[in-house]
């Protein structure tokens, strides 16, 4: 048996009859919306090869997702083709096991005790001030990729600018000179 999620209903993958395309067309499928400022809103379901569509406005995407995603499971279901079930993405439950040498373990539990936290308390700040200057470096590319296209673009600019500089005082020649 393979579960959808613990309360929903199960598909036996032993069985060899199919299951109606009402229960497919209930099934909760998770899908992405990706915007583009020239195109207006992507809409892609992850577990629908091929299931995509495009919208204009943010109150599109709730319709028209829930159209293409119908559309896709009936053209396929009618084809005779496999309906993949959804996927759910991995809950975080705050906690994991890491196995580090001794020495290191020993050094963060004294480290840990001389601040009067308890070792899991110093692990996270340390955690969490690596993960601080890691999203600063990318804010700072981020930014200097931006500059450079701005730069880029005041470049063109000027070269636009003294293009028609150029046309413009070559105009007043001609029409200051004697005819």
């Amino acid at each position: 048996m393979r579960s959808v999620n613990d309360s929903d209903w199960t598909i036996d993958l032993n069985d060899d009859t199919r299951r109606p395309l009402d229960d497919f067309l209930a099934l909760a499928y998770p899908f992405q919306v990706i915007a583009d400022p020239e195109r207006g809103f992507l809409v892609r379901f992850p577990d629908l090869p091929g299931c995509f569509t495009q919208v204009d406005t943010v109150d599109d995407i709730g319709p028209m997702a829930e159209e293409i995603r119908m559309l896709w499971i009936e053209t396929e279901y009618e084809r005779g083709a496999d309906i993949p079930l959804p996927t759910y993405p991995e809950e975080h439950s705050g906690k994991f096991n890491l196995r580090l040498p001794r020495s290191l373990h020993r050094r963060l539990a004294e480290f840990a005790e001389r601040d009067g936290v308890s070792l899991n308390q110093y692990a996270i700040m340390l955690l969490s001030e690596g993960v601080a200057p890691h999203r600063a470096h990318a804010s700072m590319d981020r930014f200097e990729s931006q500059q450079q296209r701005i730069e880029q673009m005041v470049h063109a600019l000027g070269t636009q600018v003294g293009d028609i500089h150029a046309q413009m005082t070559a105009y007043r020649v001609t029409a200051a000179a004697p005819t």
